[in-house]
């Protein structure tokens, strides 16, 4: 996940943050109904989903003393099995001195290598461009997680230690609980969410709105308080993408930064441990 010497240097001349078009956190539960009312029904229109992370105002959430909130509301939402970040945040160091954090989640690429080496389908690619795997079909071989160039698929080796409420809950392969032994799990964009009109867990539960949810097809977002032009936001302020030269092409995008929109220092350091409820801490 290390990123460029070229990419590095981004971080110094970042531009400001984009300009807002509107300020609602139901932009995609209204975009839906817009276009199921003004869509014919024949349309073939796909949503297109992407999540941009705003590395400016994420400082891990160290300057609220609390462990990061996107890794905390992922794992709480979702059930993850003990020791499974989904979304986990990781401290890289500048060259020439400090450090910015990066969370990472399935960066959901439009080529993923894990689609192309699974030899029973489980995991393939929806239309609207979310990588799932049917936990039904794996079967543990783990060509998908030596295929990911990220590192962001997981493993369970042994009885998945969860809750009662998601041991007896109905399977869905877009939650992925309840969690199965032997099976890869990983980062499903919250699919059951939007669905709905809500945003990911990660994004709702971002105290510093650092995270943001959209749709390149009508080319918004949402960190679920404003509403930004997408394609002008990452322009702006200098995205990128990463292990790009890959040709994954992944779906999640960052924008340059070290927290210092919500006053942090670069030299500070401390990231607090996440919890799972039922289970350990790491």
């Amino acid at each position: 996940m290390k990123l460029t010497r070229r990419e590095m240097l981004k971080w110094v001349g970042a531009s400001g943050a984009a300009a807002v078009l509107a300020s609602t956190p139901l932009l995609l539960g209204r975009a839906a109904g817009t276009q199921a009312a003004e869509t014919p029904k024949h349309s073939t229109r796909l949503r297109r989903w992407v999540m941009v992370f705003d590395l400016k105002r994420c400082d891990g959430c160290t300057g609220l003393n609390l462990p990061p909130q996107c890794t905390q509301s992922c794992i709480n939402g979702h059930y993850a099995p003990s020791g499974m970040q989904w979304i986990q945040v990781f401290e890289y160091k500048f060259e020439q001195g400090g450090s910015y954090y990066l969370p990472a989640p399935c960066m959901q690429c439009e080529s993923a290598p894990c689609n192309n080496v699974c030899p029973v389908g489980a995991t393939f690619t929806t239309p609207e461009g979310v990588v799932l795997i049917d936990q039904k079909r794996c079967i543990g071989c783990r060509l998908c997680m030596a295929a990911c160039p990220y590192d962001r698929r997981f493993f369970n080796w042994g009885e998945p230690k969860l809750p009662a409420e998601a041991r007896f809950a109905e399977y869905s392969v877009e939650t992925q609980v309840p969690a199965i032994k032997g099976t890869v799990m990983k980062c499903a964009f919250c699919a059951h969410l939007v669905k709905e009109g809500m945003v990911p867990f990660c994004v709702a539960g971002c105290p510093r709105k650092a995270i943001y949810y959209g749709d390149l097809e009508e080319d918004v977002a949402t960190d679920s308080k404003q509403v930004v032009k997408l394609s002008k936001f990452l322009a702006e302020n200098s995205a990128f993408r990463l292990k790009d030269d890959l040709g994954t092409q992944p779906r999640v995008y960052y924008l340059p930064g070290y927290g210092q929109d919500v006053g942090r220092n670069p030299r500070q350091t401390g990231l607090r441990p996440v919890t799972w409820p039922w289970g350990e801490t790491k």
